[in-house]
């Protein structure tokens, strides 16, 4: 048997939108220890999956190992479309967990093109292997001007830079009870539709917040010049998104988001992807009373949701094989 343990990861948003620049996307977020995916697989001569999400996964990795069958069972989960990146991870997780249950290595990198993931962003792969804030290069513009390439005809964008996260930094999620975020064919319309509007003066914006304060801040470990730049990220990237997603953030993030940015103890509040996931920074000491400013931003909203207080994750997935 073997057991693959991975988790969420924020997205803070794409460096670049317009076809305009050489390259398309860029992702840049990071991982985190919870909420967390677990995968059992064993070898077996048939397709046998107690999850419904995952059995067309289990069914394309069969197929590109070139098995029989497997047993899977996912024994922890995370919500779906939520902005939290489980599909990548559940995708990888299932690849290496069978791949193993039968005694085969794959590399998760190259092989997440053939299960449909890193068509856009690079971060849910690298988060997958290796942890940390990451920011991918994105794809070669020309490839992506009329439509995108053909399902699996692609290379996972290379990661750029990486760092480790502090130990101490702690980031609230709050994760409203709304619609689910987008994704499948309404994602594909929505960024297409994004793309063909996007001005080329926001990525130019990024670039220089990239380059002078969010990857200093990082490298410098200063909670507060990286929280304040990577929600100055996404507030960029929302402006090319507002069409989409009704504002620059998706209803009620908006209002979560500007609550969590008066705290005192939150040094930067945004919306993980299309959402409706909120996350805010913060450290140890500061967790319980974030926790509670989260509390207090759903009530303000008008919703209700879940929150949690969680770390970073600084390594890759884990493996776990047995007799």
């Amino acid at each position: 048997m073997a057991t693959v343990t991975t988790a969420a990861r924020l997205h803070f948003g794409f460096q670049n939108l317009s076809l305009a620049h050489e390259r398309l996307y860029g992702g840049v977020g990071l991982a985190l220890k919870q909420p967390q995916l677990v995968v059992e697989a064993e070898p077996a001569d048939t397709l046998d999956c107690n999850d419904d999400t995952a059995t067309p996964y289990v069914r394309r990795v069969l197929d590109v190992l070139d098995v029989p069958g497997a047993a899977v069972q996912v024994r922890e989960r995370f919500p779906r479309h939520v902005g939290l990146g489980s599909g990548t991870q559940l995708a990888l997780a299932t690849l290496i967990a069978v791949a193993r249950a039968h005694d085969l290595t794959a590399d998760a990198r190259t092989v997440a093109p053939r299960l449909g993931r890193g068509g856009r962003s690079g971060v849910g792969v690298a988060t997958f292997e290796q942890g940390g804030f990451v920011v991918d290069g994105g794809h070669p513009t020309e490839r992506f001007t009329h439509k995108p390439p053909a399902e699996g005809d692609w290379d996972v964008p290379p990661v750029v830079a990486s760092h480790h996260v502090p130990s101490d930094w702690r980031f609230l999620l709050v994760v409203p009870d709304t619609d689910p975020g987008q994704s499948g064919s309404d994602e594909d319309r929505s960024m297409r539709a994004a793309i063909e509007r996007a001005d080329p003066g926001i990525a130019d914006q990024i670039s220089a917040l990239l380059t002078r304060r969010l990857l200093p801040a990082i490298a410098t470990r200063s909670q507060r010049e990286f929280g304040g730049a990577a929600a100055r990220l996404g507030r960029l990237n929302g402006a090319w998104y507002a069409d989409e997603q009704g504002g620059v953030y998706r209803p009620p993030a908006g209002s979560i988001v500007e609550h969590l940015a008066d705290a005192p103890t939150i040094t930067g509040a945004g919306q993980s992807s299309w959402g409706p996931t909120v996350w805010g920074l913060t450290d140890t000491d500061g967790a319980g009373e974030a926790k509670e400013a989260g509390y207090q931003a759903l009530a303000a909203a008008g919703v209700s949701g879940d929150i949690t207080v969680v770390a970073p994750r600084n390594t890759g997935a884990s493996l776990i094989e047995r007799e």
